[in-house]
C-alpha cells in the first residue's frame, strides 16, 4: 500500500535536502562546478516539495504552479550540471522552458486544468532530463561506472515523466493536483523519492571517479612540462620494448641541455623554466607516433622509439638540435651557446630493463658531451653541428 502524499512529500523533502548537503560537501573537497549545479537542483526540489504541502491549506498557486515550477527548475539544474561535467555548451533556447511554464499561468480554471498542468510539468521535466542522459553517451570514450549509472537513471527518470504525461489520454483517469488524488500522482511521489537517492549516488560516483583519474594522471606527469615523469615512463616502456625485433628495431635518445646553468644564472630560474617548456614542446611536435617521451629530471629528457632506423634516429636528433639552437640563440644571449647534447642507443632485441637502456644512453650522452657538446652520439655513429 502506498504511503499518503503528505508523508511521501516529507520523505522527499528530507532526501532532497540530504542529497543537496551531501553534494555540497563533496564539492568542498572535489571542487567540480557540476556538483554545485546538482546540489542546487536537490535543494530546489526540497523547497518545491515543502511548498507542495501548502495545497492542503488552500494555497494552490504556491502549492501547485510555483512548486511544480521549482521541480522543472531543479531538473534544469541537473542538465546544467551534466553539461558542465561533459564540457558541453547548451543552446540559449533551453531557457524557453521557463517561458513555457510562465505561459501556464494563463490557463483558465476548469475540469481540464489539472490534466493540462500535469502534461506541461511532466514534459518540461522529461525533456531536460532526457537531454542530460544523452549528453552522457560515451561518444567514443569509456565512461566511469558512476557516469553510466547516472545516464541510465536519468534516462529512466525522464521516460517515467513522458509516460506520466501520456496518462492523461487514458479515459477515466482521475487527476486532481489540489488534493493529490489520482494513482499516477501517488506513483510519481514514490518514483521521485527513489530517483533522488539513485541520482545523488550516481552523481557523486561520477565526479569522484573523474577526480581520481585526474589525480592519477597528475601523479604521472612532470608538473612543469606536462610530459611523463620517470615513474610513468617505467610503467609504459615495457609494452613498447616488447614490440622490438630485428625487423622493427628500437632506439632511446637521452637529451641534455648544454650550459643550462648560464640561463638560470643570467636570466633567472623562470627563464630556465621557459626554456625547458619550449624544449618539451619541440619534442612533442617532433615525436613519431607510438613513441614515448619523459622528463627524467632537471634538464634531462628521454625519447623511446620503436620501429625506427639509425637514419631516422639521427634525423630526429639533429632536427631537435637545430630547432633548439635557433630558439635559444635568439632568446638567450650567453657567453657559451645553449645547445643540446644527445646520447642515442639503438637495439633490435628487448633490453634487460629500461634502467639498463638508460644507462647505455648515459654512456652515449657522456661521449657526446666529451666530444664538444651540441652533438648526437649513436652507437657506432657521431654527427656534429
Amino acid at each position: 500500500m502506498l504511503l499518503d502524499p503528505p508523508t511521501m512529500l516529507t520523505i522527499t523533502i528530507a532526501l532532497a535536502a540530504a542529497a543537496a548537503l551531501y553534494l555540497a560537501v563533496e564539492w568542498r573537497s572535489i571542487r567540480e562546478s557540476s556538483l554545485l549545479f546538482w546540489s542546487a537542483g536537490f535543494a530546489t526540489i526540497s523547497v518545491g516539495s515543502t511548498l507542495a504541502l501548502l495545497r492542503s491549506s488552500g494555497f494552490l498557486w504556491l502549492g501547485i504552479w510555483f512548486a511544480n515550477g521549482l521541480l522543472v527548475t531543479a531538473h534544469f539544474f541537473f542538465l546544467l550540471g551534466v553539461a558542465r561535467f561533459t564540457q558541453t555548451r547548451l543552446s540559449p533556447a533551453w531557457y524557453l522552458v521557463f517561458l513555457i511554464w510562465l505561459v501556464m499561468l494563463l490557463l483558465p480554471d476548469g475540469p481540464l486544468w489539472s490534466k493540462a498542468m500535469l502534461v506541461a510539468n511532466s514534459l518540461l521535466v522529461a525533456i531536460p532530463t532526457l537531454k542530460a542522459s544523452s549528453l552522457l553517451r560515451p561518444h567514443g570514450k569509456s565512461l566511469s561506472v558512476g557516469a553510466v549509472q547516472l545516464r541510465y537513471v536519468l534516462l529512466g527518470h525522464g521516460l517515467f515523466y513522458v509516460a506520466k504525461a501520456l496518462t492523461v489520454v487514458i479515459p477515466g483517469t482521475l487527476i486532481d493536483l489540489a488534493a493529490f488524488r489520482g494513482e499516477i500522482i501517488q506513483i510519481s511521489l514514490v518514483e521521485g523519492a527513489m530517483a533522488i537517492m539513485l541520482i545523488a549516488l550516481s552523481m557523486t560516483g561520477t565526479e569522484r571517479y573523474r577526480r581520481e583519474k585526474q589525480i592519477a594522471r597528475l601523479a604521472e606527469r612532470d608538473p612543469l612540462t606536462a610530459l611523463y615523469n620517470r615513474r610513468a615512463l617505467e610503467k609504459r616502456a615495457p609494452r613498447l620494448l616488447q614490440q622490438v625485433s630485428p625487423q622493427q628495431p628500437g632506439a632511446l635518445l637521452l637529451i641534455d641541455i648544454d650550459n643550462f646553468k648560464l640561463v638560470n644564472d643570467h636570466f633567472g630560474h623562470t627563464a630556465g623554466d621557459r626554456l625547458l617548456i619550449a624544449l618539451s614542446e619541440m619534442i612533442l611536435a617532433t615525436l613519431p607516433r607510438n613513441a614515448l617521451t619523459a622528463r627524467l629530471g632537471g634538464d634531462e629528457f628521454v625519447i623511446l622509439l620503436n620501429n625506427t632506423s639509425s637514419e631516422r634516429v639521427v634525423e630526429l636528433g639533429d632536427s631537435l638540435r637545430d630547432q633548439f639552437l635557433n630558439m635559444a640563440s635568439q632568446t638567450f644571449a650567453t657567453s657559451a651557446a645553449v645547445t643540446l647534447s644527445i646520447g642515442a642507443t639503438a637495439f633490435d632485441t628487448a633490453p634487460a630493463s629500461l634502467a639498463a637502456l638508460i644507462e647505455q644512453g648515459d654512456l652515449a650522452l657522456y661521449e657526446s658531451k666529451r666530444g664538444g657538446r651540441n652533438r648526437l652520439r649513436l652507437t657506432g655513429l657521431t654527427t656534429s653541428g
